[in-house]
């Protein structure tokens, strides 16, 4: 697929580079060791192996890698190089709009709570789906990076397989409705189950998480805690300041950040907190 700025839509390839190209790389590479190994050996090949995501086998077996590595790999070569266009196309806008950190952060979140997701419905006894159903492949969480990129640019017109014109929006209804169709009348309704459990972690994950990622968030109130604590001891240290100096009969005035202030209760201008001299 094909995104459009303004103008006419382009069919040039974005930036390689960042997140976005270690996805790729790494897609790229399980898909050429699993055929590797299919071509090499008679055994079942590494995707068979416990690579792909059988619910049994990942939480029955102690096999939870299963829930990340399911997403990376791809059965048919065909399928893996438009999966793998539309990961290049759709993870590089995202990251050029929200860094390189959300976009791990939400291909991760969308991929492992999908395949949370769906191992649980797994369970439920819904008809054709068994805890020993098995899924794998790159579309799932190239219907999340859609829909993530959809929410933010709606109206923007992308190529379907450099064929028709879709606008994003679009583009998603008719691949949810695709997968709902799958889930219900296919022979394999796990994979699309998978699927639309995939796209809604990633809804999800666009609703309720911070805006530029949990893990930005969970550093900045780790920074923030570590600041308040080093306020905390500075306060602390300028109230016994305070208490000796009274002692010694002499009288300090201390604002309400543990700095020095002038006798006369005037701060000296402009004040600069960097400045040594007002610290005690």
């Amino acid at each position: 697929m094909a995104l459009r700025s303004n103008g006419p839509i382009l069919l040039s390839l974005p930036a390689f580079r960042g997140t976005t190209r270690l996805l790729v790389l790494i897609a790229a590479a399980a898909f050429l060791l699993v055929k590797l190994s299919d071509a090499l050996s008679p055994a079942p090949p590494l995707g068979t192996m416990g690579l792909v995501l059988t619910p049994a086998l990942a939480f029955g077996h102690w096999m939870p890698w299963q829930v990340v590595t399911y997403g990376l790999l791809a059965p048919e070569f065909l399928s893996t190089a438009f999966a793998l266009l539309s990961v290049w196309f759709l993870g590089s806008s995202l990251e050029d709009e929200r860094g390189g950190r959300w976009l791990l952060e939400y291909y991760l979140a969308s991929t492992v709570g999908g395949a949370l997701l769906a191992s649980l419905l797994s369970m439920a006894h819904i008809p054709g789906v068994r805890p020993y159903s098995s899924v794998f492949g790159l579309w799932p969480a190239s219907l999340a990076l859609l829909l993530a990129f959809a929410r933010r640019n709606p109206d923007a017109e992308m190529r379907l397989y450099f064929v028709l014109r879709v606008k994003a929006k679009h583009l998603v209804a008719i691949f949810l409705l695709f997968y709902l169709g799958s889930a219900l009348l296919s022979h394999d309704p796990f994979s699309a189950i998978t699927a639309l459990s995939v796209a809604l972690s990633g809804y999800v994950y666009l609703r309720m998480a911070p805006r530029r990622g949990m893990s930005f968030t969970a550093s900045e109130g780790w920074f923030g805690a570590r600041n308040a604590y080093y306020r905390a001891r500075r306060r602390r240290a300028a109230k016994k300041f305070t208490v000796y100096m009274r002692k010694q009969g002499k009288e300090v005035n201390i604002d309400a950040s543990g700095r020095y202030v002038d006798p006369d209760g005037k701060p000296r201008e402009p004040r600069n907190f960097d400045d040594k001299r007002w610290m005690n």
